[in-house]
C-alpha cells in the first residue's frame, strides 16, 4: 500500500504536466498562487488541477452577484496548473473541461480577477516566446498580483498566469528577429523558469510593460503594499488558529518538574528574533536567561523544541556560544546546559549538533562566535554534521535550474544533476536530522542544535527530526503546525532567504533554506509513502505560496515583525485556503501509526530529483501516468465496500437474534442446524466481498507499477 500511496501523492502534477506535453506548450501556470481564494486561492498558475473544485458555468456568467464563491472556484480550476502550467492541460478536471469546452472562460476578454485584485495594464500583440512550440501571440494584463498571458491563436486558448511574487528579477532583451517585435523583456522566476516577452517598439511607451512588471513584482522596492494585505478572499476556517503553542506545549505534556512554558520573552526583549511563548528549565532564573541570550548570537537562547513522551530526551535549539578567538566563557551558559542534561535522567550526557562545518565554525570563532568546548562544558559532546552555509546552497539551485530548464540534455542528464550537488545536499540534511533522531529516540540522550545564528540549518534539523520521531507532524494539521512552530514563530527569515516583493535579486541573503526542508520531507513521502496524511500537492501548494505574497504565512522575518506589520489580522493564512479542502491535498493510503519512528535512508542511492517541481515546467520530461484520480476513485469504491460489509455484518447480527434465538426456543436443537445454514449464507457473501477488495487493492498497486 505504500507504492500506491507515493502515486497518489505525486499523481496531480502528472495528470497535468503529462497533458501539457501532449498539448505541445509550455507550462502556464505558476506558483501564482495556486488560486488561493476559495476552493482555489490565488490564481496562481493557469490550469485547474484534478479532482478539484471547479467554477460552474453558471457562476462565471453571474461574476457580479456572487463574486467571492465565482473566485473561490476558479481558484480551484486552476491548482494543477501550479504543476503542469498551462490551461491547455487534457487531463485536466471534468468539470473543467466542461467549462473549456463551453467557451465560459475563454470569452473572458479580460483576466480573471481576485478580490482585492486589480489591472494595471493591458497590452495587445505582445508575443510569448515559448522555449517548446515557439512564438505565441496574445494579450498581456498585468494586475497587482499577477502577469496574465492569453492567445486566441489555439484551440484551446493558451493560458500563461503567473503570480508576480515568483518573479526574481524582469531585464530588458535585445530583439530576435521576430519580425516587428524588436523590444523584448526577460522574466527570470523564482520557481527554474524564465519567460521571454517581445512587443512593438512603438508601443514600448505607452505601454509601459517593462515598468509595470517592475513596479508590481517589487512592490516593496517601489513604497507599495504587498498583495497579502489587499486579498479580501473569504474561507470558512481561520489558518491562523493552526497554532497556539501553549496547546502545543501541552500536547507534548508540558510544562512539568524539569520545564516551564515561559513568557520571559513576552515583549521581545530576551531575543527580538523568537517567538513569545518559550519553554526553559524550570530552574532557571529570567536574570540567568538575560546572561545566557548575551553570550548567544542574535540572543537567541536554547529552547525545548520537543520532549520525549517516555524517555524525557529532549531536543533543543538555538545559536553559536559568542566564544571568540579568546574562549570566553559564560558561568551561566554553562550551568544552563548542564541543566538542560540533568533533566533528562535517562542520561547523563549531552549531545551538541553543531550543523556546520569544522573549519567554518573556526572561522566564525575568529570573529567573535564559536562553539562549545569540552573544557567548558565536560559532559557534552560536540558534533559537527558538515552542512555547507546559505552561498553554496543558492549556487546549487542556480546550476539545477540551469540544467532543467528550458533544455535538458538527456545524454547527460544523470552527470549533471550530479555536479550541482544538491542531492547530495539534500542527503547531508536528512543525515543529521536522522542522527538526531536516533540520539533521542535509541540514545535517550538530550541533543542541543545550532548554527551560526540558529534559523536556517537549525530550522531545518530540528523540524526533520521531529518529523521522523512524532507522527503528529505527519498530519496535514501537525505539519502545518510544525511550520508555524519550528519556522515561522522561531525565526527563520523568510523575506530575506525568498525577497518577498524586493528587487534586489543579487541579495546575499537569499537562499532556498526552506525549499531543501520540502525537499526533504518530500524524499521521505517517497520512503515512507503510507505515513504521511498529507500528499505532493499539499507540498507544491507550500513552494508556490512561499513565493506568491497571496497569503501572510510566509510573509516578514520573525514574529515580532509581523505582530507590528498586522500580519494576522489583515492578511489570510495559507491553512485557511488548505484546511477548507483537505480532500485535494489528502494521502488516500495514510495510515497513522502513532509512537512510530521512521528512518529514511540518507543515501543518495535511495534519494531522487524531485522531477515533479524542479521540473514540472518542462513538457518533455514526462512525469509518472496519471494515476491519481484512479487511486482515489479505486479507494471511493473499496469505502462503499468497506461500508456495505458493516451493514451486512449488522443485518446478519440481526437475522441471528431473529431467526435463531427465536427458533431455538421453539426448536430446541433446530436452532443450530439453522445457525449453520446462516453461517453458511453470510460466509459466502463475505468471501465475495473480501475477494473483490482484494482484487482492487492489487488493481491499485498495478498503477502504481505503471510508473
Amino acid at each position: 500500500m505504500d507504492r500506491p500511496a507515493a502515486a497518489a501523492a505525486a499523481a496531480a502534477a502528472a495528470a497535468a504536466a503529462a497533458a501539457a506535453a501532449a498539448a505541445g506548450s509550455e507550462s502556464g501556470g505558476g506558483p501564482g498562487p495556486v488560486p488561493a481564494g476559495g476552493r482555489r486561492p490565488p490564481r496562481g498558475a493557469g490550469a485547474p488541477a484534478a479532482g478539484s473544485r471547479q467554477p460552474s458555468v453558471e457562476t462565471l456568467d453571474s461574476p457580479t452577484g456572487s463574486h467571492v464563491e465565482w473566485c473561490k472556484q476558479l481558484i480551484a480550476a486552476t491548482i494543477s496548473s501550479q504543476i503542469s502550467g498551462s490551461v491547455t492541460s487534457e487531463n485536466v478536471s471534468r468539470d473543467y473541461k466542461a467549462l473549456r469546452d463551453g467557451n465560459k472562460l475563454a470569452q473572458m476578454e479580460e483576466a480573471p480577477l481576485f478580490p482585492g485584485e486589480s489591472i494595471k495594464a493591458t497590452v495587445k500583440d505582445v508575443m510569448y516566446i515559448c522555449p517548446f512550440v515557439g512564438a505565441v501571440t496574445g494579450t498581456l494584463t498585468v494586475t497587482d498580483f499577477k502577469m496574465y498571458f492569453k492567445s486566441v491563436e489555439r484551440d484551446p486558448n493558451f493560458v500563461l498566469d503567473v503570480p508576480l511574487g515568483v518573479i526574481s528579477r524582469v531585464e530588458k532583451i535585445g530583439a530576435q528577429s521576430h519580425g516587428d517585435n524588436s523590444c523584448g523583456i526577460e522574466i527570470v522566476c523564482k520557481d527554474m523558469r524564465n519567460l521571454r516577452l517581445a512587443y512593438k517598439q512603438e508601443e514600448q511607451s505607452k505601454l509601459g510593460i517593462f515598468e509595470n512588471l517592475n513596479k508590481h513584482a517589487f512592490p516593496l522596492s517601489n513604497g507599495q503594499t504587498l498583495f497579502a494585505f489587499n486579498y479580501k478572499e473569504k474561507f470558512p476556517i481561520n489558518g491562523w488558529k493552526v497554532y497556539d503553542p501553549v496547546s502545543e506545549y501541552k500536547r507534548q505534556g508540558l510544562p512539568n518538574e524539569s520545564w516551564k512554558i515561559s513568557k520571559v520573552n513576552s515583549s521581545y526583549e530576551l531575543c527580538d528574533t523568537y517567538p513569545a511563548v518559550i519553554v526553559v528549565p524550570t530552574s532557571v532564573k529570567d536574570d540567568d536567561l538575560s546572561k545566557v541570550a548575551a553570550f548567544r548570537a542574535k540572543g537567541r537562547v536554547p529552547v525545548l523544541s520537543w520532549i520525549h513522551p517516555e524517555s524525557q530526551a529532549t531536543i533543543t535549539r538555538c545559536s553559536q556560544p559568542l566564544v571568540g578567538p579568546n574562549d570566553k566563557r559564560c558561568k551561566e551558559d554553562e550551568k544552563y546546559l548542564q541543566t538542560i542534561m540533568d533533566a533528562n535522567a535517562q542520561s547523563h550526557k549531552l549531545i551538541i549538533f553543531d550543523a556546520r562545518q569544522n573549519s567554518v565554525a573556526d572561522t566564525n570563532k575568529a570573529k567573535g562566535g564559536g562553539y562549545e568546548s569540552e573544557s567548558a562544558y565536560p559532559n557534552a559532546e560536540l558534533v559537527f554534521l558538515e552542512i555547507h552555509n546559505i552561498h553554496v546552497m543558492r549556487e546549487s539551485l542556480r546550476k539545477l535550474k540551469e540544467i532543467v530548464y528550458p533544455s535538458i540534455d538527456e545524454a547527460r542528464w544523470l552527470s549533471n544533476v550530479d555536479g550541482t550537488h544538491w542531492l547530495e545536499y539534500i542527503r547531508m540534511l536528512l543525515a543529521g536530522a536522522v542522527r538526531i533522531a536516533d540520539k533521542i529516540e535509541s540514545g535517550k540522550t538530550s541533543v542541543v542544535v545550532h548554527c551560526s545564528d540558529g534559523w536556517d540549518r537549525t530550522a531545518q534539523l530540528t523540524s526533520l527530526a521531529m518529523l521522523m520521531l512524532d507522527s503528529y507532524y505527519r498530519t496535514i494539521k501537525g505539519f502545518e503546525a510544525l511550520i508555524e512552530k519550528e519556522w515561522i514563530s522561531f525565526g527563520h527569515r523568510f523575506a530575506l532567504r525568498v525577497g518577498h516583493g524586493n528587487d534586489n535579486h543579487a541579495d546575499a541573503d537569499r537562499s532556498p533554506i526552506f525549499l531543501q526542508f520540502i525537499d526533504c520531507v518530500w524524499q521521505m513521502t517517497r520512503q515512507f509513502p503510507s505515513a504521511f496524511e498529507f500528499n505532493e500537492l499539499f507540498l507544491i501548494t507550500i513552494l508556490d505560496h512561499l513565493y506568491s505574497c497571496l497569503f501572510g504565512t510566509f510573509l516578514c522575518n520573525c514574529e515580532q515583525q509581523r505582530l507590528k506589520e498586522d500580519v494576522y489580522t489583515k492578511t489570510i493564512s495559507l491553512w485557511s485556503y488548505v484546511n477548507s479542502q483537505l480532500e485535494e491535498f489528502s494521502n488516500p493510503f495514510f495510515v497513522n501509526y502513532e509512537n512510530h519512528v521512521l528512518y529514511p535512508v540518507a543515501s543518495l542511492s535511495h534519494l531522487e530529483l524531485w522531477v515533479n517541481y524542479y521540473v514540472r515546467w518542462n513538457p518533455r520530461m514526462r512525469p509518472q501516468m496519471p494515476i491519481h484520480q484512479n487511486l482515489k476513485e479505486l479507494l471511493a469504491v473499496k469505502a462503499e465496500l468497506q461500508k456495505r460489509v458493516e451493514e451486512i455484518r449488522t443485518e446478519k447480527a440481526k437475522a441471528k437474534e431473529r431467526n435463531g434465538i427465536k427458533y431455538g426456543r421453539r426448536c430446541g436443537g433446530t436452532a443450530t442446524l439453522l445457525h449453520c445454514w446462516w453461517e453458511g449464507r453470510w460466509h459466502n457473501h463475505f468471501r465475495k466481498l473480501q475477494h473483490f477488495l482484494t482484487k482492487l487493492n492489487t488493481l491499485s498497486e498495478a498503477f502504481i507499477q505503471e510508473k
